[in-house]
């Protein structure tokens, strides 16, 4: 099993295939928008953007799709985090938590005599012995004050939290055996396993002349890894930042990557990093509620005179860049119960330029992942992730530990 690739057209493959679909679909898309413009309902961006991102007799229409793409993505992501959070409250007990004000609550460990509840002992034991590695507990978590206060005075960590992808990615890597694995470096397209860093500072050079030391979730060797579990998307982020990589066009042709109106009143303000969004980030919107009422409440927010151009994907645009400018692979691994993520992460792939670029592109879920894991941490997966390896069933959320 390996991850799935965008391959050369010689090469097509199961991402391949339905990569250049996506971009056929996007192009077909492209030009139905340009017989539009032609008409006057669209004002797209060209080469040089114009600040007029649409046109008076479409104020919302840009701002409707990426809400529709957003409340897609909701609904997936509550679901599973209803289930995580059913899970953890199962794997909790008997050890140090709390849990969070919010509705759901979130369950949020805290370590004690040698263990941390949201982690696997022996990965967590490894994590201990490496000074680097327990610098990722530095990370205070975002919403700290929707959670009660530890008994220890302890301040809580993005890694206690039981939604973090960032723990995840920490509870499988740092297993002793799993990075030696030959079934899972070739899984991963990954001959030598070092360098191996968690929070690797990537340099994306930037048109100034200047670097964004974007952070990189986990550098694998050649191989770069974004993780992902419930967070919302892969964040939006305006066109003028975005466009300020040195090497964007070079790489994409921005007229296939997903681009909309981004309301600045939100909550998550455009100038805000993504990694100083919480894992936790509940919307203003019930994800619960129809599409109509949905679109009704998010437009209501701010009018359209405060939208700016901005783009969707922004994460993995940044990762394209930071994998091409190393001369990197670039892996997503996400949750198959996360099909909005890879329909994301295609979007940004078709439109990636060089076929060379796009073979070093792949996608991977936790669940192919879990099938080469040793027989005690895929347990440990199942019981509190419900991640098993394809075509096993997870066991029941209600399940505890000792049965």
């Amino acid at each position: 099993m390996s991850a799935t690739l965008v391959a050369k057209e010689d090469r097509p493959g199961l991402l391949g295939s339905l990569g250049f679909a996506a971009k056929k679909s996007m192009r077909g898309l492209r030009r139905k928008q340009r017989s539009h413009q032609n008409a006057g309902s669209y004002n797209l961006h060209t080469k040089h953007h114009e600040p007029d991102f649409l046109t008076k007799n479409e104020p919302h229409a840009s701002r409707c799709t990426l809400l529709v793409m957003q409340m897609n993505a909701s609904g997936y992501a509550s679901q599973l985090r209803q289930e995580l959070g059913a899970r953890n409250r199962q794997w909790a007990r008997g050890r140090a938590h709390v849990e969070s004000y919010g509705n759901p609550p979130v369950i949020v460990y805290a370590p004690g005599e040698g263990r941390h509840g949201n982690f696997f002992d022996p990965a967590y034991r490894a994590i201990a012995a490496r000074p680097e590695w327990m610098r990722r507990f530095d990370k205070i978590h975002a919403q700290g004050r929707a959670l009660p206060k530890s008994e220890s005075g302890r301040r809580w960590r993005e890694l206690d939290s039981s939604m973090s992808s960032d723990a995840l990615l920490m509870n499988i890597f740092c297993t002793p055996g799993v990075v030696e694995s030959p079934e899972v470096l070739g899984a991963l397209g990954v001959d030598l396993p070092e360098p191996f860093i968690f929070g690797w500072r990537a340099r994306v050079p930037l048109a100034s002349g200047r670097f964004d030391r974007t952070e990189v979730d986990l550098r694998l060797g050649s191989l770069l890894i974004e993780a992902k579990l419930t967070e919302g998307d892969f964040q939006t982020r305006e066109a003028s930042i975005v466009e300020a990589y040195r090497d964007f066009d070079e790489v994409f042709d921005r007229e296939l990557l997903p681009r909309f109106e981004l309301v600045t009143a939100r909550r998550r303000e455009p100038t805000e990093s993504p990694e100083d969004c919480s894992q936790e980030f509940e919307s203003l919107i019930d994800p619960s509620a129809s599409q109509s009422q949905f679109l009704s409440a998010a437009l209501s927010l701010s009018p359209a005179a405060s939208g700016v151009p901005a783009y969707a994907g922004y994460q993995l645009i940044r990762n394209v860049l930071a994998a091409h400018a190393e001369g990197c692979s670039f892996c997503v691994v996400h949750d198959q119960r996360r099909p909005d993520l890879r329909e994301a992460w295609f979007q940004v792939m078709s439109a990636v330029k060089s076929a060379a670029l796009r073979v070093r592109l792949a996608v991977l879920t936790w669940q192919e992942l879990a099938a080469l894991l040793p027989s005690p941490l895929q347990d440990f997966l199942d019981l509190k992730y419900g991640i098993v390896a394809p075509g096993r069933s997870a066991s029941p959320p209600t399940k505890s530990a000792d049965e």
